[in-house]
């Protein structure tokens, strides 16, 4: 998972080899039906050739079945060596019939880090290209470590150490891996460091080790940061359940998802949120633990984020199996932040100062269940230019969910976190026309864009999008003034948001990889726009022309 915002130090770690996860910072409730979600934006609604096709939980699993028989074959057709085994992760279908299967690879049966794939098929099953993380063959002159686990896991506690981690402690063993990540392939441990960071967030530091030097070679966040009266939504509908005589926070119409209090703990489940006249929260601010007014706004963004992702993209939950995700509030003592994280594949809420500002927002809520959708397709590392563009993603889609739910206590904008007050002064937490108004995100990509924070070096891909929807200049939309500038002084004319939003999601989950930095997102993107609206098209020359206004060339 990751913070929604940037941290300082870190504190109590413990060791474990874990999944990845990611956060969001570097009142009266009627059942039933959910009142339909009216998007802002309703442009770009005619059928794609390119665009995703709306699979039933059953059919994509058929297809993954389908993929994985014929996964052997597969390897030997695109040239993979005797030692690999591709193994798929996930399986897109086109409306034209194309299919995308992205593959995961073992070396000897060491997973590989960064060797991940995507085969791309026509819909008679011809092979028509392969986007892979890295074009180096897979190969080391062995599998047997020179140096001892035990090496390893010292060092990635001295990382963590270093990072501030007041106290560390050991339960589980390093894992061996093949490490691809940076281009050429070598025998590795992987490490995971748990525990708390600084801030209360849990911990999941990864850090890889060359096996044979001892050398750190790469280091990574996997924790990504960030009828109800709600705090932040006014009055809105939800989807509860009867079970004997109370209510309970259980939405089964989106694929089963249920909203937790926490009540101040930091680990656990929780209990789930009951009412017995099904009228759920106050809509103003407080700070009891066992306030529904959070769980208004989490199961509220949940529902919407889910409505977002089927009518946009067809996408049927995070996973995109049917299958929902649950979200926990009022995690932690005054936690100022929010998370997502795979490993219990859930949304956390912290309530944010004197625990009355709770970071349960729309935006909040639909950044942090996309860092589950970046996790579950592309697997952006959490770490320099791949961190920035999985930050961005999150702001994107979070922006999407904002504009889509059409609510009009929280109207869609191109402002991040702008309801939750996290600066304490009424301004946004990250600003999409032009990032650095925020004092540290970048606008336009330089050399020393992979070295900043991710929350800061998004910046660049969040520019992109926005000047790809709207253009550059000063505009005012849905009440709002924006003025976004570019690194050359060009103009650039915005296609709309429906159309930016189904690039970015046809560049996400068909030609991102775990390693795809800005060049080759501009890459992917155009290939996306190509696929979509035709290379060439008003639509592919405004994504080059984006990209060349955020300076990556």
């Amino acid at each position: 998972m990751t913070p929604l915002y940037t941290r300082h130090k870190r504190s109590t770690l413990a060791i474990a080899t874990a999944v990845a996860a990611g956060a969001l910072l570097a009142t009266g409730l009627t059942t039933g039906p959910a009142a339909a979600q009216t998007p802002a934006d309703t442009t770009a609604k005619a059928p794609l050739a390119a665009a995703p096709l709306q699979l039933s939980a059953g059919a994509r699993a058929s297809l993954v079945e389908e993929r994985q028989a014929d996964a052997t074959e597969t390897a030997q057709e695109i040239g993979l060596g005797a030692k690999e085994k591709l193994v798929v992760k996930d399986v897109l279908k086109d409306t034209d019939g194309s299919v995308h299967t992205r593959y995961e690879r073992t070396y000897a049966g060491l997973p590989v880090l960064g060797g991940d794939l995507i085969v791309h098929q026509s819909a008679t099953g011809a092979t028509r290209g392969v986007t892979k993380a890295v074009k180096a063959t897979i190969k080391v002159a062995s599998v047997k470590p020179q140096i001892a686990a035990a090496k390893a896991e010292k060092q990635a506690l001295t990382v963590a150490k270093d990072a501030g981690s007041a106290a560390t402690a050991a339960d589980a063993a390093p894992r061996k891996v093949i490490w691809a990540g940076d281009g050429t392939p070598v025998l590795a441990y992987e490490t995971v460091v748990g525990g708390l960071q600084d801030d209360g967030t849990p911990n999941q530091l990864h850090v890889i080790t060359d096996a044979a030097s001892g050398k750190k070679l790469y280091e990574y966040q996997g924790i990504e940061t960030g009828t109800g009266k709600s705090l932040y939504s006014g009055t809105v509908t939800l989807n509860t359940t009867l079970s004997g005589s109370t209510y309970q926070l259980y939405d089964t119409t989106r694929g089963g998802h249920k909203t937790y209090n926490l009540a101040r703990s930091t680990s656990g489940t929780g209990s789930l949120f009951t009412d017995a006249d099904d009228t759920w929260g106050t809509g103003a601010a407080s700070s009891s633990s066992t306030d529904q007014t959070a769980a208004v706004d989490a199961a509220y963004g949940a529902q919407a984020t889910w409505d977002f992702y089927k009518s946009t993209f067809g996408r049927n939950g995070i996973k995109n199996n049917g299958v929902a995700a649950y979200s926990r509030v009022h995690y932690g003592n005054a936690y100022v932040n929010a998370f997502w994280d795979d490993s219990c594949f859930c949304m956390t809420y912290g309530d944010g100062s004197s625990n009355t500002h709770p970071l349960t927002s729309l935006d909040v809520a639909g950044h942090e269940m996309s860092h589950g959708v970046t996790s579950n397709t592309a697997g952006l590392n959490y770490s320099g230019e791949s961190g920035g563009l999985n930050e961005a993603t999150s702001d994107i889609f979070g922006t999407g969910v904002e504009f889509y739910a059409n609510n009009a206590s929280d109207v869609g904008d191109y402002l991040i976190g702008e309801k939750i007050n996290i600066n304490g002064n009424g301004t946004p937490l990250r600003y999409m026309d032009q990032p650095s108004k925020d004092g540290a995100s970048a606008n336009y990509w330089s050399s020393t864009t992979k070295n900043l924070d991710v929350h800061y070096s998004s910046g660049v891909a969040n520019h992109f999008f926005y000047l790809l929807s709207e253009g550059s200049g000063a505009k005012t939309i849905n009440g709002v003034s924006y003025n976004s500038p570019t690194y050359s002084g060009s103009t650039v004319t915005g296609i709309g948001r429906a159309k930016a939003l189904q690039i970015w999601y046809k560049a996400l989950t068909t030609y991102f990889t775990s390693t795809t930095n800005y060049k080759s997102a501009r890459t992917g993107t155009l290939s996306a726009a190509a696929a979509l609206y035709g290379s060439g098209s008003t639509e592919y020359n405004a994504v080059a022309s984006a990209w060349t206004a955020v300076n990556v060339t």
